[in-house]
């Protein structure tokens, strides 16, 4: 079993930056390709962006990259999502989750391929 806790969303405004943090708990955290969704309001839930489990490759969404960026650090248990040029459709609960996997190269993309969730943090931006 693999705990997630996200933290860092927040109200901003269009063009700035936040950085939302998952801890991960329970396992270990190098096993586990990591992934961010989102969910806005009215929609389904999406994938944003995904990244191995030693950290060596990453996956965005087209909506996404160029702004997003996403990191781990096995260290500390945690990945991130550094968003940058923040618009007014990244509004969204933004959640991240695991999955457990020994293949080095594989980045998680669809959301039946993750095993857990977090409860998701809220990220709101004014236009």
């Amino acid at each position: 079993q693999v705990q997630l806790v996200e933290s860092g969303g927040g109200l901003v405004q269009a063009g700035d930056s936040l950085r939302v943090s998952c801890v991960a708990s329970g396992r270990t955290f190098s096993n586990y390709g990591m992934g961010w969704f989102r969910q806005a309001p009215g929609k389904e839930r999406e994938f944003v962006a995904g990244i191995t489990r030693l950290g060596d490759s990453t996956y965005y969404a087209d909506s996404v990259k160029g702004r997003f960026t996403i990191s781990r650090d096995n260290a500390k248990n945690t990945v991130y999502l550094q968003m940058n040029s923040l618009k007014a459709e990244d509004t969204a609960i933004y959640y991240c989750a695991a999955r457990m996997t020994y293949r080095s190269g594989y980045v998680p993309r669809r959301e039946e391929e993750y095993d857990y969730w977090g409860q998701g943090t809220q990220v709101t931006v004014s236009a």
